[in-house]
């Protein structure tokens, strides 16, 4: 193309297209850049604020989850109903990444199909994102002011251009979508996600069965090496009385569970959702932070656009993590604590019953914020949390 954009997204999940929207509604001209035939591993969990902020029709929601049932090490199970309306939305992803996909070209956002390959700049203030284009691999370039890398967990545009953009932790997810029986079970219901906090299903992460409507995700992830995680799907897939069902699909991918201490380049470049890692530790959740973390870097670059001041680009990880900075801290205690051993599982599993937790974690989890309003409840759980660190409380 002979036109030099305002804005390259490299990467075209929810942060690029997200992303690609926002610019295009400002007036922007921007081309969104994804590979063909892409689908991420994803339990598909999204929150109502989601749903509410980035104006996602309801056809897009496939199943509505009124609770969850978390499992123990030893086999004992805690229920965790959603208090009055609320609930945990689910998406399959290869349609609601299209239809976001969709609906940033509705607005203005130019689509490519293509694989990155690099960044270079021949002339000053014009940056020449390189790609690889159709089935062929023909070599193409799309000139731009400036790049958002949204190219996933292992980006090779923070790879090239951030400093220290490969140094954060990782899990690797691997999930399995079946086709969903018509009946339930006693550890299978459509309107509901079940947890497994078991060391032989992960060592340092948990496992899932999240409902889909018609299918369903059944998957687990693990930082270590060499754990088994096919193996673990299966066993999951045994327990949840699933065994039988169709598989349609099976995919796997590493998640990054701690935000990259940059991410911009100072000059023409910002990161935004897995690419800048901004996956919640503990839960693993990464849709709505990557859909806001798009909007973010979107806004950033386009205040950079406006000024001409390349530090208008930081300001996208200092905006998020003021709004969320505290929560991903929070959650990381979480998973490098509770989430050690099976003894310490074995406790966490226990604390999730208590009712006071349950209405906190709800509340935080469909706003997406901590909850302070009841502040009788926090100390009432501080001490529950010193009783079992401390070994007082029985598991």
């Amino acid at each position: 193309m002979s036109q030099i954009f305002d804005v390259v997204v490299v990467g075209g999940g929810p942060a690029g297209a997200i992303a690609a929207e926002t610019l295009a509604k400002a007036g922007r001209r921007v081309a969104l850049l994804d590979k063909a035939g892409r689908i991420k591993p994803c339990g598909g969990a999204v929150p109502p604020r989601l749903i509410r902020d980035f104006e996602i029709p309801r056809h897009l929601i496939v199943a509505q989850a009124r609770g969850a049932k978390v499992f123990a090490p030893s086999g004992r199970a805690e229920m965790m109903p959603i208090e009055a309306e609320g609930y945990v939305g689910m998406v399959d992803r290869e349609v609601f990444d299209e239809y976001l996909r969709t609906r940033a070209a509705q607005h203005g956002a130019v689509r490519e199909t293509g694989s990155f390959v690099k960044i270079t700049r021949e002339n000053p203030g014009v940056v020449s994102v390189h790609y690889r284009a159709g089935a062929a691999g023909a070599a193409a370039v799309l000139q731009t002011k400036l790049v958002i890398g949204a190219d996933g967990a292992v980006s090779a545009v923070a790879r090239q251009e951030i400093k220290d953009g490969t140094k954060t932790r990782h899990v690797f997810a691997y999930h399995e979508i079946i086709r969903t029986p018509v009946a339930a079970n006693e550890n299978w219901d459509a309107a509901r996600c079940d947890i497994y906090y078991q060391g032989a299903v992960s060592p340092d992460f948990y496992g899932w069965v999240f409902p889909h409507g018609e299918t369903a995700s059944i998957g687990t992830g693990s930082a270590r090496k060499g754990f088994a995680l096919r193996e673990a799907v299966g066993a999951l897939r045994h327990a949840a009385g699933l065994t039988g069902a169709e598989t349609l699909r099976r995919e796997g991918a590493p998640l990054p569970i701690r935000p990259l201490k940059y991410w911009d380049n100072g000059r023409d470049v910002v990161l935004a959702g897995d690419a800048a890692g901004v996956v919640a530790p503990a839960s693993g959740e990464g849709i709505y932070y990557a859909m806001l973390g798009g909007q973010i870097a979107a806004e950033a670059a386009n205040d950079c656009l406006q000024t001409g001041n390349p530090k208008a680009l930081a300001n996208a990880r200092k905006r998020f993590m003021k709004m969320h900075g505290q929560v991903f801290w929070v959650l990381g205690f979480m998973q490098s604590f509770w989430y050690a051993n099976d003894k310490r599982r074995e406790r966490f599993v226990r604390i999730c019953g208590d009712k006071d937790v349950q209405s906190l974690t709800w509340q935080a989890y469909m706003n997406k914020a901590l909850v302070y309003a009841k502040p009788a409840a926090h100390l009432k759980i501080f001490f529950k949390n010193m009783a079992h660190l401390a070994g007082l409380a029985r598991a």
